[in-house]
């Protein structure tokens, strides 16, 4: 295969990958071009980028590193999208590119190593750091909407247990509003069938004309959400629930600080 077909085999997943490293699709494209051109005018640059995925995204790590960019903070093309920005905005850049290159391109500690220059041990320090930071930003207050006790105490303490603060609880449609009122959470975790006949659907509803947080409905019903009538959540946890899917769900809504369809 011709160096030109390697490269461009491989450039789907390099766009990709930029993307996520500068934040949105523009940037990230601005950064590939610089590099395909700087190799265009370079016979060394070029002949540096055979041999696979692993010398490309080498070369492109430069250019970015150098942040010489054209176009940086783009806006982003979706609220997916503006939530991730933000987090991946909050890890510094050598761990963002070792947590990036290790889980979204599937690269191994020591093919990252080689595309960072750095050892796989670093390696395996730098996406550490990335996953604690991305927790350390992630903690936020949850409001928890349920009307069986011992339920709502499990769920205080696997969110407690995530490092996150319980800002209030409630068995009722009331009760969520006053809950509301004293502390606005940064995401709520709602039961649908609440205590007095009372439905969580519409406290919710009344909690999203008040503000804006990720929504994960954990319910014994979830037929009365997957009616295709009214937009459907994208979190929604069945009763009995395994605690490790209530958690997948308040990492991946916090992430992207959204829980609007993928």
């Amino acid at each position: 295969m011709s160096l030109g077909s390697q490269i461009a085999a491989n450039l789907p997943y390099l766009r990709r990958y930029a993307r996520a490293l500068t934040g949105s699709q523009a940037s990230g494209d601005a950064y590939v071009r610089e590099m395909l051109e700087a190799a265009l005018a370079d016979a060394t640059l070029m002949g540096s980028l055979a041999g696979g995925r692993v010398p490309l995204y080498r070369a492109f790590g430069k250019v970015w590193a150098s942040g010489a960019g054209a176009a940086t903070g783009a806006a982003p093309t979706s609220e997916h999208e503006a939530g991730a920005q933000a987090r991946l905005g909050a890890i510094t850049p050598p761990a963002r590119q070792a947590l990036l290159l290790t889980t979204l391109e599937d690269f191994t500690a020591h093919e990252t190593a080689a595309i960072l220059e750095r050892t796989p041990e670093e390696v395996d320090a730098l996406v550490a750091q990335a996953i604690a930071e991305i927790e350390r930003e992630q903690t936020t207050s949850v409001l928890i909407i349920e009307d069986e006790p011992l339920i709502a105490m499990q769920l205080e303490d696997l969110v407690t247990g995530l490092g996150h603060t319980v800002s209030g609880t409630a068995a009722t449609r009331t009760q969520a509003r006053a809950a509301v009122a004293e502390a606005m959470p940064g995401l709520v975790l709602a039961d649908i069938q609440l205590a007095d006949g009372s439905s969580g659907l519409d406290a919710v509803d009344d909690i999203l004309g008040a503000g804006t947080m990720p929504v994960i409905f954990i319910t014994a019903y979830p037929e009365r959400l997957l009616t295709g009538d009214r937009p459907e959540p994208t979190y929604l946890v069945t009763k009995p629930f395994q605690e490790a899917t209530v958690r997948a769900a308040i990492s991946q809504a916090l992430f992207f600080g959204s829980t609007r369809p993928l």
